[in-house]
């Protein structure tokens, strides 16, 4: 199907090509949406179970049943994906994880939610966001490597079965959709008792539907390839460290499908914005809330090289593979989030019903 395609752009310029049309459908709808991670987190420890949970789910549940709803079909085969068919690391799962959470909810968003921000005229995110991609450049090849490289070496897991968390419990593919129908239940639960908009349940549905097109997308071009072809679908760590490394030394970088989706996401963030008229210029208010922000882009960045991925790297793109370190990274990044707001946020708040702050607000 793609080979027509390939001969006419070469492969490396349509790997390009599909990660930024990807990363396009995905920061439209998750502008439109307000898919965020950080708020989903802060109302589930809150126990509020509002719009931003719901919205939260019903994404987490799209990528699932519509990527295990692909494998089903035949039409995808998630066996030689990194997270699955590569050694990992529990140990780096776990604290970064944890590091992750916290820092997403100091920075007032994960990764994902302040490029799309940043597209909106928000220059909070955009500093905090390249500061994540610094630091992850650095915890990757860079100064804090070191470190990185201890922690992951900890507690290791070999590739292959023993990293699909379903097979370790002797469950197939029948059983992870019908997993993955239990989540997108809870999120239509959440979305009608929170009286979420329709437009609003597609738009979170349709952002989680990017991460299954990515999947679908890699996995075509390595079929029509001669060269070999990376499996992969939507992340934001490495992408983010590789696109700050052509920027700074372009010549030893080639096009792929990883360098499209900053840019991708970047674009269709804005042009979701534009199109609603919600382009804004916001900056920081004080030099407390500065600190606050680029501390939590520090540890979202190495917490997010210590544990494979981000909060859609590896708590949405990685958990729709069913990978094991990327369902302890989901639930280190929801317990370090649970337990910032509670001993950094709602510390300070007085004893009232508060609402959730807008992400990256």
């Amino acid at each position: 199907m793609l080979t027509p395609i390939i001969d006419l752009l070469g492969e490396d310029r349509l790997s390009w090509l599909g990660g930024l049309l990807v990363g396009g459908l995905f920061g439209f709808f998750a502008q439109r949406s307000r898919f965020c991670l950080r708020a989903a987190a802060v109302e589930f420890s809150r126990g509020e179970g509002g719009p931003r949970l719901a919205v939260w789910l019903l994404t987490f549940a799209a990528a699932l049943v519509g990527t295990q709803g692909l494998v089903a079909l035949g039409w995808l085969d998630v066996s030689e994906a990194r997270q699955l068919a590569q050694q990992g690391s529990i140990s780096g799962a776990l604290l970064g994880g944890v590091m992750f959470g916290c820092g997403m909810i100091l920075a007032r968003g994960c990764a994902s939610r302040l490029l799309v921000l940043s597209a909106n005229g928000n220059l909070r995110a955009l500093l905090s966001g390249l500061l994540f991609a610094v630091t992850a450049q650095a915890s990757y090849r860079g100064l804090l490597s070191p470190a990185r490289e201890w922690v992951t070496s900890l507690w290791l897991v070999d590739g292959g079965p023993s990293r699909d968390i379903m097979a370790v419990f002797g469950a197939g593919t029948p059983e992870k959709l019908a997993f993955g129908a239990v989540w997108l239940l809870a999120g239509l639960s959440f979305a009608f008792r929170s009286r979420l908009p329709r437009r609003l349940i597609l738009a979170a549905l349709a952002t989680g539907a990017a991460v299954v097109a990515g999947w679908l997308f890699t996995y075509q071009l390595s079929q029509a390839s001669f060269a070999p072809v990376t499996l992969k679908s939507l992340t934001f760590s490495g992408p983010s460290a590789e696109l700050l490394m052509l920027v700074l030394n372009s010549a030893q970088l080639r096009l792929g499908f990883d360098l499209g989706i900053v840019p991708g996401v970047f674009l269709g963030s804005f042009l979701a914005a534009a199109r609603a008229h919600e382009l804004k210029l916001e900056g920081f208010s004080d030099g407390l809330g500065m600190r606050r922000y680029l501390l939590g882009a520090v540890l979202m960045g190495f917490g997010a090289m210590l544990a494979g991925g981000c909060a859609v790297g590896a708590g949405v793109t990685g958990a729709s593979v069913f990978a094991l370190t990327a369902w302890l990274v989901l639930g280190g990044m929801w317990l370090g989030a649970g337990l910032t707001d509670l001993l950094v946020d709602r510390a300070g708040m007085p004893q009232q019903t508060t609402t959730v702050p807008a992400a990256g607000g």
